[in-house]
């Protein structure tokens, strides 16, 4: 989800020191690797075996995820990485380059810069889209696949939508009746009036459990931390409230049982947009897959109840 970079990005950057024996700077401490014609930033925590993580969004940079750093504790070599369009890395010359696809191919290309036979995946929200895609098209070169709080269908964003807007319209109606009078007049999500007055509900109230966890903490904001042009190519004009373009298409939900290698899927009972409902039903597309769901978070257990997280991924990450 979109808000995820736009707010939930700096707040988990607040963390990013926790658990680590060396501190690692998003902004200094990384590289640039050249990855489909694109330059992509790329900062790397630990060493070990490789376990890269894709951000959410879309258009999210990587320090929303700096928050996971204490698993390099584990023998884990973390990669993160600002994708196409987003950060620090290149952005596209037209909007219309940026794409799931080019996201998906980007993991090959890194994994081969990198000069790493197989990786470990950890993909968040949307970030969950492009591991489920990645491992899908290249099985071969995944070891294992983490997929947090993400989607297996357009069906399951448009759930998304469909329920933050009710929750919305419901506990904010001020916001909601501002909404309606804008849109009557021809108004859609990706105009900026819109998105100003759909940013003024609170990021804690569709995503935390616990809206303690995600008061601002005054960090240095990130470059293009949010690319919202980016965004609304992606889901559309009017995506907030009906998805289009390629999350209006992509479906993982029959391929997901041939997948072969370890898979551990992670919901949160109070996570408002990868609606619990339509989280459980990956236990019937990927029967196969170690599904948990976290009681005491919302989208971000890894802010949430992050040693009951951490200790699950390294015991998974073994198999």
């Amino acid at each position: 989800m979109k808000r995820l970079g736009l707010l939930c990005c700096l707040l988990c950057y607040a963390a990013l020191s926790f658990g680590q024996q060396k501190t690692v700077d998003s902004f200094t401490d990384g590289k640039y690797i050249t990855v489909n014609g694109a330059k992509l930033w790329v900062v790397t925590v630990g060493e070990g075996d490789p376990l890269i993580f894709i951000a959410g969004g879309p258009g999210g940079a990587h320090p929303g995820l700096r928050s996971f750093d204490p698993l390099a504790a584990s023998n884990h070599q973390l990669i993160y990485f600002d994708g196409f369009g987003r950060g620090k890395s290149d952005t596209a010359k037209v909007v219309s380059a940026y794409s799931l696809q080019r996201d998906i191919e980007d993991i090959e290309g890194l994994r081969k810069a990198l000069k790493l036979s197989k990786v470990s995946l950890l993909g968040h929200s949307y970030g969950g889209l492009v591991a489920q895609g990645y491992a899908i098209k290249y099985p071969q070169n995944v070891s294992h696949l983490i997929l947090a709080n993400t989607f297996h269908s357009y069906v399951m964003w448009q759930e998304n939508d469909d329920n933050s807007n009710h929750e919305i319209k419901t506990n904010y109606p001020e916001v909601w009746d501002e909404l309606m009078k804008i849109r009557e007049k021809g108004a859609v999500s990706s105009d900026d009036l819109h998105q100003e007055i759909y940013g003024r509900v609170p990021y804690a109230f569709l995503y935390a459990y616990n809206p303690d966890k995600f008061v601002s903490r005054g960090r240095k904001p990130y470059p293009n931390s949010m690319n919202t042009k980016l965004y609304y190519q992606m889901v559309g004009r009017d995506g907030d409230f009906y998805v289009g373009s390629d999350i209006g298409t992509f479906d993982f939900r029959k391929q997901l049982k041939d997948l072969k290698m370890p898979v551990l899927i992670i919901g949160g009972r109070f996570d408002r947009v990868a609606t619990p409902w339509m989280m459980v039903k990956y236990k019937e597309y990927c029967p196969q897959a170690r599904f948990v769901m976290f009681e005491k978070s919302g989208h971000n257990p890894q802010m949430e109840e992050p040693e009951k997280e951490f200790a699950l991924i390294n015991d998974f990450l073994k198999k």
